[in-house]
C-alpha cells in the first residue's frame, strides 16, 4: 500500500519544461570555446613558430640556426665610370703609340743594332736608345763624329713630329780624365749629352721638349774591372719619356756590347 502511494506521489510531479535551457548553455559553451581556438590561431607566436622551423630544417639535414637563403632579384649592369674608361683608352693608345715609336727606332738603327752598337728598350719611362759612345765621338772627345751625324739625325726625323719629351743621358765608365776641355767625367757626360740635343734641335726637335743629363760613371751597365765592360758604360741614352709613365712593359728589344 505504501509503495502504490509513493509511486502515484513521484507520477505525479509536473514536467519540467526548462530542460532545453542545459543544451542552451552547453552551445553557448561550445562556441564561446571555439572562439577562443580562432582568436589563438590567429596570434604568431614567434617562440614556437622558430621552434618549428628548426625542428623541419633539422628533418631535411640543414643546419639549426643557419640563416635563411634569400634570392636576391638580378642587379643591372653598372656601366663604367666614364672618368675609368676614358683613361683606359689613353693608356692603350699611349701604349701603342710607344711601341710603335720603338719599333720605328729598331728599324731605322737595324745595322747599329745588328752589330751590338745600339739597344732599343721599352719600359716604364717609355722608350730608351742607348749608343755606344765610339758611334758619336772619339774617346775623351764631346765632339760629334760623322759617323754619328747621319744616324742620330735619322732618329732626329723620328722625333721631330712626336708629342713626348726627350731626355739625352750621358754616362762614362770610371777612368778619372783631367785636362783643359774637361776636369772630370761629369763634365765629359755633360757636354756629350749636350751635343746630342744641340743635333737633334738643329734637325728640327722643339728645344722645350729635349733635356740633357750628365751622370759621369754613377750609372754602370757592366763591370768596370774590364775594357768590355768599361766600353758598354761609355755610352748616350736618349729616352723618350711616357705621357703616362709606369704604363708600358719591359721589352728588352736589342743590347749594345
Amino acid at each position: 500500500m505504501q509503495m502504490r502511494r509513493a509511486r502515484r506521489k513521484f507520477d505525479d510531479e509536473p514536467e519540467n519544461h526548462e530542460r532545453w535551457l542545459i543544451s542552451y548553455a552547453d552551445f553557448i559553451t561550445l562556441l564561446f570555446a571555439f572562439f577562443v581556438v580562432m582568436y589563438a590561431l590567429s596570434l604568431v607566436n614567434v617562440g614556437r613558430y622558430r621552434v618549428f622551423s628548426d625542428a623541419i630544417g633539422d628533418a631535411f639535414g640543414l643546419r639549426r640556426g643557419a640563416p635563411p637563403v634569400v634570392m636576391e632579384a638580378p642587379q643591372s649592369i653598372q656601366l663604367p665610370n666614364p672618368q675609368i674608361k676614358k683613361r683606359a683608352e689613353a693608356l692603350r693608345r699611349e701604349r701603342s703609340q710607344m711601341t710603335r715609336l720603338a719599333q720605328d727606332l729598331l728599324s731605322t738603327l737595324a745595322p747599329l743594332v745588328k752589330e751590338g752598337k745600339v739597344r732599343v728598350t721599352q719600359n716604364s719611362r717609355g722608350v730608351s736608345v742607348e749608343i755606344n759612345a765610339s758611334v758619336l765621338f772619339d774617346p775623351g772627345e764631346a765632339r760629334l763624329t760623322a759617323e754619328s751625324n747621319q744616324a742620330l739625325r735619322a732618329v732626329a726625323v723620328l722625333l721631330k713630329d712626336d708629342p713626348h719629351a726627350v731626355q739625352v743621358e750621358g754616362h762614362t765608365d770610371d777612368q778619372p780624365i783631367r785636362n783643359s776641355t774637361f776636369p772630370s767625367n761629369w763634365e765629359l757626360s755633360a757636354v756629350r749629352a749636350s751635343a746630342v740635343v744641340r743635333l737633334f734641335i738643329d734637325a728640327g726637335v722643339a728645344a722645350e721638349r729635349l733635356t740633357a743629363v750628365g751622370h759621369g760613371a754613377n750609372l754602370p751597365v757592366a763591370p768596370n774591372t774590364t775594357p768590355d765592360g768599361r766600353a758598354r758604360n761609355r755610352r748616350v741614352a736618349v729616352t723618350i719619356l711616357s705621357a703616362l709613365p709606369d704604363t708600358v712593359t719591359e721589352l728588352p728589344t736589342g743590347a749594345p756590347q
